[in-house]
């Protein structure tokens, strides 16, 4: 298992450089992959007739192989339940065991591996997240049940289905004057587009609500469903016969006779003909692999905390407790963490500074996952640059972030200045972030679901382009004379909510706030630094290869490890007033 489908591409491709005997038996399965590939990999593997297959969560749910001894996970699983859920793959049948090889892909995920290791064998599983009363979901149930029926005949009974819908426990709370809202903006599109029949999808007839449009319901159809991708292009061969589809961003990168991979072959890009990008074998050695949008995966709470509690137990020195595999194998670039800086642990906030020709670097590990790390970067170089002007970039991972400053950063004037207060959260949140870019960007989510945009039909699908412009001008509708449209304020509190997890950016921040900063400044990066930097330097365009950039920084390291160690500067926290 691999957690993206672009790494897929690349281990299937390794596995069978390293075995050429293996073609034929070694599959790659994901979700852009055409049906048909799809189908052959799943009965080979029920057949027992492949020695390996490449998969992402396209195979980890709903699907049960028998003959599959072992499941191997392809860098952190990220999140203990996705690790044990996987690792089920294997072995199902009762009275087998499951098994599963964890392969970390860095250093760093050593550690991570140990501690799912820990969090696996103690139980500590992530809870479920239900989002609460999302109503663009609410408007494709109504439009779809008002298309079929019940015992009592076609369409639906308001009271009758309110009552239904709120046995969901995402909907256990809605409100009536909320249901009775999506179903006013299901039968007249809301005070906004009341002028437009193609919005009017539902009416009463006989008491019921009912479809009474065949082209209204025939479009609803077409796009049921909640899973909202980027606008997706057929790749099929110039002679004929799909591959599988890939994002329309992608495409329209490539040149004529540019080279990618995909479907675990090596293909070169001929054109591009109604929404189909038409290619053929190609003949240079080597392509681009695709990255599909949506691959940052974050780190779960849980299994967060169980990697700190690991850290803590190496800060320790507590030999028993970091005996185990990944430990003694992550043991050298633990020791060149605490040589070079410290360890960071839990009692202490780890505050790395490191000048360079780039500017001024600070490097912080609150170990909140890339979610909460997003904001609170963006949070605190607003913060900072209120009170000291400077130009900042940013750069996050699972486990810290960085600023970097084009001057030199005060930051424990900062933190005397309230750095990390809670109080007024949210305004400084909305401030420092471009939130109505974010909640245009999430609304174009909510648009489909909610049936406003309309994808196009079966051989002739809408490009990604006029996609976003019909999600945008909804928004900007919306915005403007329909300002009490639930939809937009559902936009706003999920970006709070999920995107940025503003709940828990919160309780990161009060926990900061309570913690002593450990200063350490730096006189070469370090291996928690390291993945950081290169991080930003990835989005970077420069005319310097990056692994040119990665000799020089470790060259730099090897040097400062000939140094003395880097002594403790621990700075109290003053108590707050009251």
């Amino acid at each position: 298992f691999t957690n993206v489908r672009s790494q897929a591409e690349i281990w299937y491709q390794l596995l069978l450089q390293a075995r050429p005997d293996w073609a034929g038996v070694v599959a790659l399965h994901h979700g852009s992959l055409d049906k048909g590939v799809r189908a052959w990999v799943e009965a080979g593997l029920k057949a027992g007739a492949l020695k390996a297959v490449v998969a992402t969560s396209s195979l980890d749910l709903g699907v049960d192989f028998l003959p599959v001894e072992r499941v191997l996970q392809i860098g952190s699983a990220k999140g203990v339940a996705r690790l044990l859920q996987r690792a089920g793959r294997s072995g199902h049948a009762p009275g087998r065991a499951s098994r599963v090889s964890l392969v970390p892909t860095n250093t760093l995920e050593l550690v991570e591996a140990a501690a799912a290791r820990r969090a696996a064998l103690a139980g500590q599983v992530e809870s479920r997240y239900a989002p609460r009363q999302p109503l663009d979901v609410l408007v494709q149930h109504l439009v779809t049940v008002a298309l079929g029926g019940d015992v009592d005949g076609p369409g639906f009974d308001a009271e009758v289905l309110f009552d239904e819908v709120r046995t969901a426990p995402s909907y256990a709370d809605l409100p009536r004057e909320a249901f009775d809202w999506a179903l006013r903006f299901c039968e007249r599109g809301g005070d906004s587009l009341t002028a437009y029949p193609e919005y009017h999808r539902i009416a009463p007839v006989d008491g019921r609500w009912r479809v009474v449009d065949r082209g209204i319901g025939r479009r609803h159809k077409l796009q049921i469903g909640t899973i909202v991708a980027d606008a997706a292009m057929k790749v099929a061969w110039v002679s004929g016969g799909t591959l599988g589809t890939i994002e329309e961003s992608f495409i329209a990168r490539l040149n004529k006779g540019d080279c990618f991979v995909f479907a675990g072959r090596l293909l070169e890009y001929v054109r591009t003909h109604e929404m189909t990008a038409q290619v053929r074998r190609a003949t240079k050695p080597k392509g681009v692999v695709p990255a599909w949008a949506g691959s940052k995966m974050p780190l779960s709470s849980e299994l967060a905390d169980a990697v700190q509690a690991v850290l803590d137990e190496v800060a320790a020195g507590d030999g028993a407790a970091t005996a185990g595999p990944e430990l003694q194998a992550a043991r050298p670039m633990l020791q060149t963490q605490a040589r070079l800086s410290h360890i960071p642990v839990r009692q202490r906030l780890l505050v790395e500074r490191l000048a360079t020709r780039e500017g001024h670097h600070l490097f912080l590990y609150p170990f909140a996952g890339r979610n909460v790390h997003i904001g609170l970067a963006q949070l605190l170089a607003w913060r900072l640059a209120r009170t000291q002007p400077n130009t900042f970039s940013l750069s996050v991972n699972d486990l810290g972030l960085e600023i970097v400053g084009a001057r030199p950063i005060d930051f424990e004037a900062g933190v005397a200045g309230g750095l990390f207060d809670s109080a007024d959260l949210l305004a400084d949140v909305l401030a420092s972030l471009n939130s109505g870019e974010l909640a245009q960007r999430r609304f174009r989510e909510i648009a489909r679901v909610a049936g406003l945009v309309f994808g196009g039909y079966p051989g002739a699908p809408k490009s990604l382009r006029q996609l976003q412009a019909s999600s945008g001008l909804f928004y900007e509708v919306f915005r403007k004379y329909d300002a009490g449209n639930r939809l937009l304020a559902q936009a706003e509190s999920e970006v709070l909510a999920q995107e940025l997890d503003l709940q828990r950016l919160q309780a990161t921040l009060q926990r900061l706030a309570a913690l002593p900063l450990d200063l350490v400044t730096l006189k070469a990066v370090s291996p928690f630094a390291l993945p950081l930097m290169v991080e930003r330097l990835r989005e970077q365009l420069t005319t310097e290869k990056l692994e040119d950039r990665l000799a020089r920084l470790l060259a730099d390291s090897e040097a400062a490890l000939a140094a003395p160690p880097v002594p403790a500067r621990v700075r109290p926290r003053r108590a707050p007033p009251g």
